[in-house]
């Protein structure tokens, strides 16, 4: 069942990268993360908030805080940066660009979650590197 999430992740993350493109015309990229970091907000504890799931607050850790905090930096970071690149760039090359982020994830969870690396995913990660490559220069 996983995967029907991930499709739907990739279908979502598709028309962001559009909706984002023509979003950033004219305006400050900065600005436009902003915004839709206010969107992304409301309609996360909209779900929260109807499900009743705030509960779970209650449970954090400081270690479940500290690496949802440093998580959202890091998704912030990445929002502001490819808000800036879909305002300078083609969002066809942009995108694919961004996903660079699959292989470099890979590489990441073998070094800092000892997952093990298949020859299948090792090959895929490469094909994704070689094919950003490709589409910079």
């Amino acid at each position: 069942m996983w995967w029907v999430y991930a499709i739907l992740s990739a279908v979502f993350a598709s028309l962001t990268a559009i909706f984002a493109k023509i979003g950033v015309t004219h305006v400050n990229s900065n600005l436009a993360t902003a915004i839709r970091t206010i969107v992304i907000l409301l309609v996360a504890w909209g779900i929260v908030l109807f499900r009743n799931e705030y509960k779970g607050l209650a449970t954090l850790s400081r270690h479940n805080l500290f690496f949802l905090i440093i998580s959202g930096v890091a998704t912030g970071l990445s929002w502001i940066f490819y808000f800036k690149a879909l305002q300078l760039g083609k969002v066809s090359q942009v995108a694919p660009v961004d996903k660079l982020s699959v292989a470099l994830t890979i590489l990441l969870s073998v070094i800092f979650l000892g997952e093990t690396l298949s020859w299948k995913t090792a090959i895929g990660a490469l094909l994704i590197m070689s094919g950003t490559i490709l589409l910079i220069l």
